[in-house]
């Protein structure tokens, strides 16, 4: 979506606060022992104390408040009591909130107590990346030359895009034009606008990059078992620096 009124952007301003909020809550929690079930319902309280609702769920009737991925899993995990966070692992919490109308998505990867340093770079550098890729973010700039310099980062730092995700548009549902690959995709095309809502979210992998569907029908998981992290804001397109709505 466009930014059209300044209802628009206190609408996406209530929205990005709550999935801020959200993941806050859950980062705190975080520890060896607890189960990715226990973080989700924690993120339904806060959800729900704010008059929120879980986008996936609402659109795609995902199985979750929110996707919860651990280690080689890249995004769109189930939460599940069944799995339960042990020391050294690294967990993605990825949240997407409706409010009142308007969406807004984020996402962090965090290390379990003490990680391996192998883990701990890989963190670091794809919290970087997305630092890199927001400078880019500017009226008049394609979508690849943001995915131009995310895959350029990442190779400065050994690491690999996962080709087969990427940013979007998004506003009033989640998934809207553009579409922002995290790579130098040369069919990415749409030119960035002043207003324009979206999200900018390198996932980088240890290994190749290379994906599948899990048969549970949602998981997306490393082909060759490498790690990734994953680090997300959904933005507004200034001329300046672009608003983060998530930040």
């Amino acid at each position: 979506m466009k930014i059209e009124s300044e209802d628009d952007l206190a609408g996406m301003k209530a929205a990005g606060r709550v999935v801020r909020e959200t993941l806050d809550a859950m980062r705190i929690a975080v520890e060896p022992g607890i189960s990715t079930a226990q973080l989700d319902a924690l993120a339904a309280r806060v959800l729900r104390d704010r008059g929120a609702r879980s986008a996936p769920r609402l659109v795609y009737d995902f199985p979750g408040e929110t996707c919860i991925c651990v280690n080689d899993e890249i995004v769109h995990g189930i939460p599940s009591p069944k799995r339960v966070l042990a020391e050294g692992d690294l967990v993605t919490l990825d949240v997407t909130v409706e409010k009142d109308g308007y969406m807004a998505d984020a996402a962090i990867t965090l290390p379990v107590g003490r990680v391996s340093a192998r883990a701990a770079r890989l963190v670091a550098a794809t919290a970087q990346v997305l630092e890199r890729a927001l400078d880019e973010v500017r009226p008049g700039r394609r979508a690849f030359e943001v995915g131009r310099v995310i895959e350029r980062e990442a190779g400065r730092h050994g690491l690999s895009p996962v080709r087969a995700l990427q940013g979007h548009g998004i506003g009033r549902t989640i998934h809207e034009d553009p579409m922002m690959p995290n790579w130098a995709d040369p069919e990415a095309r749409d030119v960035l606008e002043d207003g324009l809502v979206l999200t900018v979210e390198p996932i980088l992998s240890l290994g190749s990059g290379e994906s599948y569907e899990s048969n549970d029908g949602w998981t997306i998981l490393a082909a060759d078992g490498a790690w990734s992290a994953h680090f997300e804001h959904t933005l507004v397109v200034t001329k300046g620096r672009p608003i983060l709505l998530t930040a």
